[in-house]
Formats: structure tokens, sequence, C-alpha cells
């Protein structure tokens, strides 16, 4: 499988926990857009296995 990170969209963020800032280290992407429709479970995975570390940013943002 091959997903492209500028298709990925309205991430809803879950396992963020402010005690572990700034780490992170149990949150992860529960739901998102790709390519304009909801992400499958396989493509959940496939996000957060090897982007999730790009939307760090957006988890922090979550938090405020």
């Amino acid at each position: 499988m091959k997903l492209y990170i500028n298709k990925i969209d309205n991430l809803e963020f879950d396992g963020v926990d402010t005690s572990d800032y700034p780490d992170f280290c149990d949150a992860f992407i529960c739901n998102c857009d790709y390519d304009g429709r909801e992400a499958t479970d396989e493509e959940l995975d496939y996000i957060n296995d090897n982007f999730l570390g790009d939307f760090y940013d957006e988890i922090y943002q979550s938090c405020i």
C-alpha cells in the first residue's frame, strides 16, 4: 500500500495524554479523511505507522 501525506485531512486524535507532553507516545490518529473520503482501518494503520510523527503539531494543538 502506498499513501500520500498530502491527501490526508480532517484528523482526529485519541490517546492524547497531556501529562505525557512533549512525547505523546500513546497518541494515535483514530479517524481522518484520505483523498476526500473516510480512511479505512487499514489506511489508518498505515498512516499511524508511517506519518504520525509528521502530525506532531496537530496533536499538540488538539491539547490546547
